[in-house]
């Protein structure tokens, strides 16, 4: 995640993977440990999988009985028996971790509020745990196979009694294992036991959670992903895909390549037919293979002409095109029965990310050259996977413009990347930092340990997995197989070598900082920062973070969310230690030693706003604050993309999204609610978009959209506090060329005429038409911020002198007044609000917001609005709209609520 100049720069804590229980909701229990459920208190019904005789069927087991081995006497043999009575054992789900099973049952109070987390005791989880599942078959007769991954740390394999694999072969959370336990398999019921191992990320090629946030007790021990029953022939299947080559800049031919290896596991020679369909050609060949032979089989426009195809469906991101998908389907035959099948769904795109002039990574999507504009994403602390909600939180990237995700481990389940597939989010997976992984590059800088050579074969595994799983994905657009640092020599030998055999179709970067591999040479990605607060100009100095090349992960640190959510997440007296002590611990922050406090941000929000009279101005100030910040960050890497020297070409906002209740590092909260990070992201980000320059106090037009714009006015119009008017300029006549151009309007004079210290700009941008297409307000001072660029730290440059934008608190109250109306169409309700701001004077409404709530005030989500955080001047209106489910009004007629920096909170029905 970070560069790390000297050790202690990362607490490298808990461990984790992927995917997991299908919900999200921890369980309800609040009592202390002494009264909390016995095991014995919680009997079910064993989960009972049926699996067809079907010839290529992949059935994923449905769940599992879980029981720690410190409470289990029984034998191995007897455990992973049929019949055996697993009385007092927990119920969990197909994909689960230990402690992910134990808030489902109800076991441990919701670890999202307080510290409720630290009531639970971790030496529960420092011994294995048995996970125990049966299922059931009625034919014999098929080959069976057990096919998975995502245990995380290492297991022991047991069937029907037998151990058919050890932990030193079943270790790393992403190498993929097949046992053949044919010759174990009975008609009727049978039975799957796996004992998992504890995990330790500093150990174990595994995950950790790092300074996100505070680890989980178990460190995610347990089984991510599905195990799946596989039945088939004599013949299978493997490794099927289809390798496309896409004709660029034209996008008017593609070359495609299937391939898949055919394995004869009979003692017989056979002679197979593989036969299947991919883009309209159908394909067939015959394949003689000797016993336990395996051949690669090979389809290709040279023999299948039909694989040269003209006029292609491509795949873009959202915002540049569509995002169709092509189906290849398979099937392998011995003596005219099908013996496999395989089916993959893939995408045709072109990606290609060279170094530029200046060193930096430079992507380029089907020819077209694109700024990466991201964040750096979170799943569910305890790794439990909820589709809804993930799909949520991906639509909500798009709704901010956003168009990549970029995973540091924790590399989600397939479905995550149907999503993003079928969405156009662009996705940048790679292994983490600060542990296991890059112990060996890190020397003894980092909490992971020296690799032996057990760890090499491992980590080849996981790359290979990965890549197998992962290439068939459009969204897929690199491969980092560094964080902080590259790997030496011999392990990136290992992944490019695991990547080729993979056709992996992607660039491969070496690290997410700026840091060179023996092989691959530069990153062209820098990891210089921030990661705690600094002033919005920051963003607009060509060095450290500001905005030029790449940036893998980087914003102004603390995001604290909205009064709704803080009151969910902490007691009231934390709440009053939030805004009274800065220099308190903060739980919810980070188990990191550097990011414990807000006492840094707390700093600037005092020195810049003035100090907080109570929790809801400490809010409300802290809204005004990550609005500007994280607008002035997008906004820079947007206006410098098209530079002719030292173009920003990426920045991933550290982080999107949090996997539990935060005060850092997320344009969203854990409830998915919205406040000023996201609608400054959004701001920012808009299609085509007016903005100020803080370091040249230029107003550009940025135009994100392909084609140029026709004639265009900007106006700038600057403003006291209480709306007397200082300064107004308009432009009329112009253009700016597309796909991230931008053009400069005006500039605003270093000094206007009786201009307070602090004030108000208004920027609005009308088409020919008169409408308005953008519009955006700041609020500036006459004294700019210092900041100390000599000392500047690994995750901050320190400020010693503050931007004056105390005057804001001398603005009026100005009243707002709301209309509300909700049309209801299926599963989906559009509420929309018409604001007005109807003060008698000059003052505007700053940051108007509006939250959908229902009948008992709580807020409505997940919401997209059409624009949100708006200001007013008087007489002036907007029409805003949500969209939401309206299940999430659980029977509650909407109500709108509209409040702001200077207008009094209000509800209005919007029925």
């Amino acid at each position: 995640m970070f560069p790390r100049p000297a050790p202690g720069r990362r607490l490298a804590t808990g461990a984790v993977l992927l995917s997991l229980l299908g919900t999200l909701t921890t369980g309800a229990w609040a009592g202390p440990r002494d009264q909390r459920p016995t095991p014995h208190e919680h009997r079910h019904r064993p989960s009972v999988t049926h699996v067809p005789a079907t010839a290529g069927s992949a059935t994923p087991l449905s769940g599992y009985s879980i029981r720690s081995t410190a409470e289990v006497t029984d034998s191995a043999t007897a455990v992973s028996s049929p019949g055996y009575r697993a009385d007092g054992w927990y119920p969990a789900g197909p994909r689960s971790t230990v402690l992910a099973a134990l808030l489902a049952d109800g076991v441990y109070p919701d670890p999202f509020h307080s510290t409720d987390q630290q009531k639970i005791p971790r030496d529960d989880f420092q011994v294995p745990w048995w996970y125990r599942s049966d299922f059931t078959v009625e034919d014999t007769g098929p080959r069976t196979r057990l096919d998975f991954s995502g245990v995380v740390s290492a297991a022991d394999v047991y069937v029907n009694g037998h151990q058919v694999a050890g932990a030193a072969d079943v270790t790393g959370a992403y190498t993929r294992h097949e046992l053949d336990i044919t010759s174990l398999v009975r008609p009727g019921t049978n039975t799957v036991a796996f004992r998992v191992r504890p995990n330790d990320p500093n150990k174990h090629l595994t995950m950790g959670w790092l300074d996100w946030l505070q680890p989980p007790p178990d460190r995610n021990m347990g089984l991510v992903r599905d195990v799946l029953v596989r039945r088939d022939g004599p013949v299978v299947l493997r490794d099927a895909h289809v390798v496309s080559e896409l004709a660029v800049p034209a996008l008017d031919t593609a070359d495609l390549t299937v391939r898949a290896r055919a394995r004869n596991d009979s003692d017989a020679p056979v002679t197979a037919e593989v036969t299947g369909s991919v883009a309209g050609t159908r394909l067939t060949r015959s394949v003689p293979l000797a016993a336990h032979e395996t051949k690669t089989v090979t389809f290709s426009p040279a023999d299948a002409p039909g694989l040269h195809l003209t006029s292609p469906k491509v795949w873009w991101p959202a915002g540049m095109g569509g995002q169709p998908l092509y189906d290849l389907d398979l099937a392998v035959s011995v003596s005219g029965a099908v013996s496999d099948t395989a089916h993959e769904r893939f995408g045709i795109r072109d990606v290609r990310a060279p170094l530029n002039a200046d060193g930096a990574r430079q992507y380029r999507i089907n020819g077209r050259r694109l700024l990466i504009k991201g964040g750096g994403w979170s799943p569910d602390e305890f790794l439990r996977w909820d589709a809804g909600y993930v799909e949520d939180r991906l639509r909500y990237a798009l709704d901010l413009g956003l168009n990549t995700i970029r995973l540091e481990g924790h590399i989600e389940p397939d479905e995550f990347f149907d999503l993003a597939d079928r969405l156009g989010v662009l996705t940048l997976p790679g292994w983490e930092c600060c542990d296991k992984w890059e112990g060996q590059v890190n020397g003894g800088s980092e909490a992971g340990e020296k690799w032996t050579e057990a760890d090499y074969p491992v980590a080849k595994a996981s790359m290979a997995a990965e890549a197998a799983r992962l290439r068939r994905h459009p969204s897929v657009i690199s491969f980092l197989i560094g964080s902080d640092a590259a790997p030496d020599a011999r392990i990136e030998k290992d992944y490019l070598d695991a990547l080729r055999a993979a056709d992996w179709p992607a660039p491969v970067v070496p690290a997410a900082s700026d840091k060179s591999s023996p092989q691959l040479g530069r990153s062209g990605m820098k990891m210089t920062g921030p990661y705690e607060w600094v002033p919005p100009d920051y963003w607009y100095a060509k060095r450290e973070g500001g905005a030029t090349g790449f940036n893998s992960e980087t914003s102004a640190g603390p995001d604290i969310p909205t009064l709704d959510t803080l009151r969910r997440m902490m007691t009231p007296a934390e709440l009053d230690t939030l805004w009274k002590d800065p220099g308190a611990r903060q739980y919810h922050r980070s188990p990191s030693t550097v990011f414990g406090t807000l006492k840094i941000y707390d700093s600037a929000l005092t020195g810049r706003y003035g100090a907080p009279a109570g929790l809801t101005d400490y809010v409300r100030k802290a809204q005004l604050a990550q609005y500007e910040n994280v607008r002035a960050q997008y906004e820079a890497y947007g206006r410098n993309a098209t530079d002719a020297s030292k173009p920003a070409t990426g920045v991933i906002y550290w982080m999107f999204n949090s996997g539990w209740t935060s005060l850092h590092w997320q344009l969203l909260d854990r409830y998915l609610d919205q406040g000023g990070a996201y609608f400054g992201a959004k701001k920012a980000n808009e299609p085509l978009h007016i903005q100020y320059s803080y370091d040249d106090r230029s107003v550009v037009v940025v135009n994100n959209r392909h084609g140029s714009t026709g004639p265009l006015t900007a106006r700038a119009t600057l403003f006291d506090p209480d709306g007397t008017q200082r300064y107004d300029r308009t432009v009329t006549g112009m253009t700016v060329g597309g796909d991230g151009a931008h053009g400069t309007a005006l500039t605003l004079p270093s000094s206007v005429s009786g201009l307070p210290p602090t004030y108000l700009l208004r920027l609005t941008l009308t088409d020919a038409d008169g409408r308005e297409v953008s519009r955006n307000v700041y609020w500036l001072s006459t004294r700019t911020d210092k900041l100390d660029w000599a000392h500047t730290d690994w995750y901050y440059t320190p400020v010693t002198g503050y931007a004056d934008l105390r005057g804001l608190a001398s603005m009026d109250r100005v009243p707002v007044s709301a209309s509300a109306s909700t049309v209801t169409s299926g599963d989906t309700s559009t509420t929309t609000v018409t604001v007005r701001n109807t003060g008698a004077g000059r003052t505007p409404s700053l940051l108007t917001d509006v939250h959908l709530v229902d009948a008992q005030g709580k807020p409505v989500l997940p919401v997209r609005w059409s624009d949100n955080d708006v200001s007013l001047w008087p007489g002036e209106s907007a029409t805003l709209t949500a969209t939401y489910r309206t299940a999430d009004l659980h029977g509650s007629a909407p109500r709108a609520r509209v409040s702001g920096w200077n207008t009094p909170e209000t509800t209005v029905p919007a029925t």
